[in-house]
């Protein structure tokens, strides 16, 4: 029996326990800390939510944060516990950077829209079924989601408008204001008493139902046109408490039917027409 041979066979063997033996405390931490980390992820998702929740309100952000905390403590777990075992995480890290690189270049848009959609869920410019106007649309948020909002339309169109488009441009939120002013220009002819047809003009939106006493409508004059004195009534409307575009109508009609009753002149454009007869 050739006893050199027989221990030359089993170092290897006892090589393999030793290292074996080495990594398995290493692997036991790994599994702990993946593990924990699973546990954790959870409660600490709940924690999020409740602790944001009395300054933000909408269930979409709280449930985005919440998604985002719990992804962060498994991810974070997992690069702990691959460190254990002696992985090489500085360059999984590169390679997966790299990676994420290239796939966000190729879906940028997609990118941007969900970026915009966190910032306008965050910032809270408006929020849903308040009224606003934004990248040339006008009407009422029925939805906000982390990629686009949805607006309905003054007409009743939906439309679905990217969030980059929405975050890119100025917003204006109608409904955080109660009071909006209207304007009515009013075309009065060259000749007529301009001091007591503003007088009357005056008198006859303050008697418009909606129409608010304060600020106090002002008609004023705004230009001399080609026909006639421009003046140019103005007056507020509390639109949460009134039909904004009702009262509006009752005030041009108001105007018209005092112009008529107090002989105001409002005349239509004119223009001067010169024939020449010329002899065959």
């Amino acid at each position: 029996m050739n006893i050199g041979a027989t221990l030359g066979d089993t170092i290897p063997i006892e090589t393999w326990l030793i290292e074996l033996l080495d990594f398995l405390p290493k692997l036991i931490v790994a599994l702990i800390t993946f593990i924990t980390g699973l546990i954790v992820a959870g409660p600490a998702a709940r924690w999020m939510r409740r602790s944001v929740a009395k300054r933000i309100i909408d269930d979409e952000i709280l449930l985005l944060l919440a998604r985002m905390t719990r992804l962060t403590v498994i991810v974070t777990a997992s690069i702990i516990a691959l460190d254990q075992v002696d992985f090489d995480v500085t360059g999984f890290l590169a390679g997966l950077g790299i990676a994420g690189l290239t796939v966000g270049f190729a879906l940028q848009d997609i990118a941007k829209n969900f970026i915009a959609g966190v910032l306008l869920l965050v910032r809270q410019p408006f929020k849903i079924g308040e009224t606003v106007a934004v990248a040339g649309y006008s009407g009422s948020v029925q939805q906000i989601t982390t990629r686009d909002t949805v607006i309905k339309t003054w007409d009743g169109e939906i439309v679905i408008v990217p969030n980059a488009d929405i975050i890119s441009n100025p917003i204006t939120n109608y409904s955080q204001a109660h009071n909006r002013r209207r304007t009515v220009m009013i075309g009065l002819g060259y000749g007529q008493d301009s001091q007591r047809a503003m007088e009357v003009f005056v008198k006859a939106l303050c008697d418009v139902p909606g129409v608010l006493q304060t600020p106090a409508p002002t008609v004023q004059a705004e230009a001399l046109g080609d026909s006639a004195l421009t003046l140019a009534a103005r007056f507020w409307i509390d639109h949460q408490a009134s039909d904004l575009f009702a009262v509006h109508s009752d005030a041009v009609v108001a105007l018209n039917e005092t112009a008529e009753r107090e002989g105001i002149e409002l005349p239509y454009p004119i223009q001067t027409v010169r024939v020449e007869n010329e002899e065959v």
